[in-house]
C-alpha cells in the first residue's frame, strides 16, 4: 500500500508536457491559390523548370497548409520529359582565376523552335507568371500568340483575349498569396534605365495603386483571407552588387586610373565617376551582372569595344544596339572604338551596363511608393503581410542558421540563384517560412515551418 501510494504521488508530480499542435486559426486553407510573377512560379537560374516549380514558395506553403486542412495544390508543371522547361543556367566550373563558368542548359526543353510552350490544360492553382507586371493584369491578349509565353501556356484555347485578372477571378479559393509588382520597376533597373521599350518603364504609382486594388478586391470578393508581400529594393540584389566590387578592386590596383566614363539613360549624356564610386548605391553607379563577361577586361590594354559589345548585349537591354549592329547614335555620341572601353570619354560604357545615382533614386522612390500602397491595402483588408523589403534588408549583412552561413553574395551566399535576382530553392524555403510566420501571427494559426536545409542552394560542379 505504501509503495502504491508513493507511486501515485510520484506520478502526480510528473510535469505536464505541452505537445505542439497545428491549427488553421481564423483562416480556411482548404483551397489555396498563388498570384504573382516569376518569384511565385519558382523561377531561378534565369529559367523556369520543373525542379524550381516543385520547390516554389507556394508549393512549400501548400505542403505546410495540409497540416491545417489544406487540400491538393495544382501547379502547371513541366513534364519529366521536358523537365528543363524554358532552359536555365548551371555552374560548370571555375576558371584558374576563380571566375565562375556559367553555361545554359539546352536539353529536355519544353519550348518549340519559336520559343513558345505547348498549352497546359490541367488545373492551375499557382498563377505565377514570369515577367508579368501589375500594369499588365488587365491587358487583353496578354496570353495571346504574341504575348507572354508563360501566360499563353495556361490561357484557354477558346479565350485568347482573357486577361490575367480574369484568369484569377475564375479560380475558386478560400485562401491566397499575392506577390506582384516587382517587375513594375525591375525591368527599368536591369536595363540600366536605358531601354526605349515601354515595357521597361517604371509603372506610374497611380496605375500601380488601381491595379493592386483591382487584384486584391477580386481575391477577397467573398471574404477570403490571404497574404500579400511588399517589393524588395532590387538594387540590393546580387545582380547589381557582384560585378562592381570586382571591377573596383581591379581598377584600384592601378592608381593611374582615376575616372571611368559612361553614357547614362537618365540624362542621355556622358557621365564620369571615380573607381571608388562603383558599387556605391544612391551615390555612384551600380554595374549589373550582365556586364560580367567584360568586367576583367575593363582597364586592360585590350579592353572590349562597342563592336564587341554589340554582339552580346540584347536589344531589350540596350537602346543603342539593334540586331547586333550599332545604330546612328554612335555617330551622335562620337564614339571612337579605338579608345579604351570605359576609360575614355570617346568610348564610354553604354547605359545598359550602368545604373547611375539618378536612376537608383528613381528605383527607390517607386519601390517606396509601391510598398506604401501594398501596406495600406493589406491593413484596410485585414490581410497578413510579408514585408520582403524589410526582410531582404535584414539579411543584407549575412546570418548563420544551424551552422550554415547565408548572405546575398553571388553563388556562395546560398540564398540567390545564378541569375542574381531569383532565390535558390533554399532561398524560397526561407521566404515560405517568413510567410508562414506572418500568417500565423495575423490569423492565430499554428502552421509549422520547414527545415530550410532540406532544399538545395547553388549546385556546385
Amino acid at each position: 500500500m505504501l509503495a502504491l501510494a508513493a507511486g501515485i504521488f510520484l506520478a502526480s508530480c510528473e510535469p505536464e508536457i505541452d505537445v505542439p499542435t497545428t491549427s488553421p486559426g481564423e483562416a480556411d486553407f482548404s483551397t489555396y491559390i498563388a498570384v504573382g510573377n516569376s518569384l511565385t512560379a519558382g523561377y531561378g537560374d534565369r529559367g523556369l523548370y520543373r525542379e524550381g516549380q516543385l520547390n516554389s514558395y507556394p508549393a512549400i506553403l501548400a505542403q505546410q497548409f495540409r497540416s491545417v486542412g489544406g487540400g491538393e495544390f495544382a501547379q502547371p508543371l513541366f513534364s519529366e520529359e521536358q523537365a528543363n522547361g524554358s532552359g536555365y543556367l548551371r555552374l560548370a566550373g571555375l576558371s584558374a582565376q576563380g571566375a565562375p563558368t556559367i553555361v545554359p542548359v539546352t536539353d529536355k526543353l519544353a519550348t518549340n523552335q519559336a520559343g513558345r510552350f505547348a498549352k497546359y490544360t490541367g488545373p492551375v492553382q499557382n498563377f505565377g507568371i514570369p515577367d508579368i507586371r501589375l500594369a499588365d493584369i488587365t491587358t487583353p491578349g496578354y496570353g495571346g500568340a504574341q504575348g507572354n509565353r508563360y501566360f499563353e501556356r495556361i490561357t484557354p484555347e477558346n479565350d485568347a483575349n482573357q486577361t490575367y485578372l480574369q484568369r484569377v477571378q475564375a479560380a475558386d479559393h478560400t485562401f491566397f498569396s499575392m506577390w506582384l509588382g516587382s517587375n513594375d520597376v525591375l525591368g527599368y533597373a536591369t536595363s540600366g534605365g536605358a531601354s526605349s521599350d515601354p515595357v521597361y518603364n517604371i509603372t506610374p504609382t497611380n496605375t500601380f495603386d488601381v491595379r493592386f486594388s483591382d487584384m486584391v478586391n477580386a481575391l477577397t470578393a467573398e471574404g477570403q483571407k490571404g497574404i500579400v508581400a511588399t517589393i524588395p529594393n532590387v538594387t540590393s540584389l546580387p545582380f547589381f552588387t557582384t560585378v562592381g566590387a570586382s571591377i573596383r578592386q581591379l581598377l584600384g590596383l592601378n592608381p593611374a586610373i582615376t575616372r571611368l566614363f559612361a553614357i547614362t539613360g537618365a540624362g542621355a549624356s556622358r557621365i564620369s565617376f571615380a573607381p571608388s564610386q562603383i558599387n556605391t548605391p544612391q551615390d555612384g553607379v551600380l554595374i549589373p551582372l550582365t556586364a560580367s563577361p567584360y568586367a576583367t577586361l575593363v582597364g586592360q590594354p585590350t579592353g572590349l569595344y562597342w563592336r564587341d559589345l554589340a554582339k552580346q548585349v540584347s536589344p531589350s537591354q540596350n537602346a543603342l544596339v539593334i540586331r547586333g549592329t550599332l545604330v546612328a547614335l554612335l555617330a551622335t555620341y562620337q564614339i571612337d572604338t579605338t579608345q579604351m572601353f570605359g576609360l575614355s570619354d570617346r568610348n564610354p560604357l553604354p547605359s545598359a551596363l550602368v545604373l547611375d545615382a539618378a536612376e537608383q533614386a528613381n528605383v527607390t522612390a517607386a519601390t517606396n511608393d509601391y510598398n506604401t500602397i501594398i501596406k495600406s491595402v493589406a491593413d484596410a483588408k485585414g490581410l497578413a503581410l510579408f514585408d520582403s523589403d524589410a526582410y531582404f534588408k535584414s539579411v543584407a549583412s549575412g546570418f548563420s542558421r544551424d551552422g550554415v552561413s547565408y548572405s546575398p553574395a553571388f553563388i556562395t551566399g546560398n540564398l540567390f540563384s545564378l541569375d542574381g535576382v531569383h532565390p535558390t530553392p533554399r532561398g524560397y524555403a526561407f521566404i515560405a517560412n517568413e510567410m508562414i510566420k506572418a500568417i500565423n501571427s495575423k490569423y492565430g494559426a499554428r502552421i509549422p515551418t520547414v527545415d530550410e536545409t532540406q532544399y538545395r542552394a547553388v549546385l556546385l560542379p
